[in-house]
């Protein structure tokens, strides 16, 4: 059974972090050794989660006490949030994790006054899209120029 929980000092959340941007980068063409070799605002939220994120709110996925999933919604701008940082460990996939922890980041800005979530994603992860798209979110115009990056909204 998965469980998501809203991240304190549970243990998992580096681990799970470093492998979402190792991924990244090996994705992107630009793949490094180790998160040392990381880009330095990575290298800082591996470091220092509770810094990088202190106005954001970190879910965890935990299947029998083990960190399998992360996710990051960004502190509220104008009525808007951000879903970043979504991973589901690659042995755990394919059992609702991250559909888990989008509900929940979903349920939590409900309770909120953030009426737009909004994300990117890199266009290659087209298992995440076609998440995202059952889950309600829509592509829309860019708000960032990296090349290849899709920018998805929905209401909440």
């Amino acid at each position: 059974m998965t469980d998501v929980v809203h991240w304190r000092d549970e243990p998992g959340l580096t681990a799970l972090l470093t492998a979402y941007h190792l991924r990244t980068e090996e994705e992107k063409g630009a793949p490094v050794a180790d998160a040392e070799a990381l880009p330095q605002r990575y290298r800082a939220e591996i470091a220092d989660p509770r810094s990088a994120f202190a106005d954001d709110v970190v879910l965890l996925a935990r299947a029998d006490d083990t960190a399998v999933g992360c996710l990051v919604v960004t502190a509220p701008v104008n009525g808007a949030a951000e879903v970043k940082r979504l991973w589901t460990a690659p042995p755990a996939r394919g059992h609702g994790i991250a559909t888990a922890l989008i509900t929940e980041a979903l349920d939590h800005l409900a309770r909120t006054d953030v009426t737009t979530v909004r994300l990117s994603v890199w266009s290659w992860r087209t298992g995440a899209i076609a998440l995202y798209e059952r889950l309600g979110f829509t592509i829309t115009s860019s708000w960032d120029d990296r090349p290849d990056l899709v920018c998805m909204h929905r209401a909440v």
